[in-house]
């Protein structure tokens, strides 16, 4: 069975949808609005934010409608070749289908293309279907943050190898 949905990069005109995606699963899962990608000033435009060398946001879409995305870059504030898988988030309507499983795929490909010697990613302890899905993916739990995203209302790290 055809997937009904496609992942592809961020455009200008997703740049409005996008945040609203990303504050609406925010506010639905009660996560502070400190401390998290909800206070994000790249949140007023991804597709500039995504712009920079080795950094890119893919967007999916399921029949023509924007439901979530999720980004590579640069991990913050750290020295090393290591990139940070940003932003992924759903709507509660895309959860469950498969598009998580691809788009961190489809990340992952990138980052190793770019380069990238390993993937490190924070998240909040009660999004145990994600850490679930992470793990499965390679990545480990971490006793401690790598580098400073200025995110500190999450308190669980993952990071995978890719030079595996």
């Amino acid at each position: 069975m055809k997937d009904s949905f496609i992942i592809r990069e961020i455009q200008v005109s997703d740049n409005e949808t996008v945040r609203h995606i990303i504050r609406k699963v925010l506010e639905d899962l009660n996560v502070p609005k400190t401390g998290s990608a909800y206070a994000d000033a790249s949140l007023d435009d991804m597709t500039a934010a995504y712009s920079a060398d080795r950094t890119v946001y893919y967007v999916v879409e399921e029949n023509g409608i924007l439901k979530g995305g999720a980004g590579i870059a640069p991990l913050d504030n750290y020295e090393g070749n290591v990139c940070e898988l940003q932003k992924m988030y759903f709507l509660k309507e895309l959860r469950g289908k498969g598009a998580g499983r691809k788009l961190i795929t489809k990340c992952l490909e990138k980052a190793k293309a770019w380069g990238y010697e390993g993937c490190y990613l924070e998240t909040m302890p009660f999004m145990t279907a994600a850490q679930n899905m992470y793990k499965s993916m390679g990545f480990s739990l971490l006793d401690k943050p790598m580098g400073d995203t200025g995110h500190n209302a999450c308190p669980v790290w993952m990071y995978k190898d890719l030079s595996l």
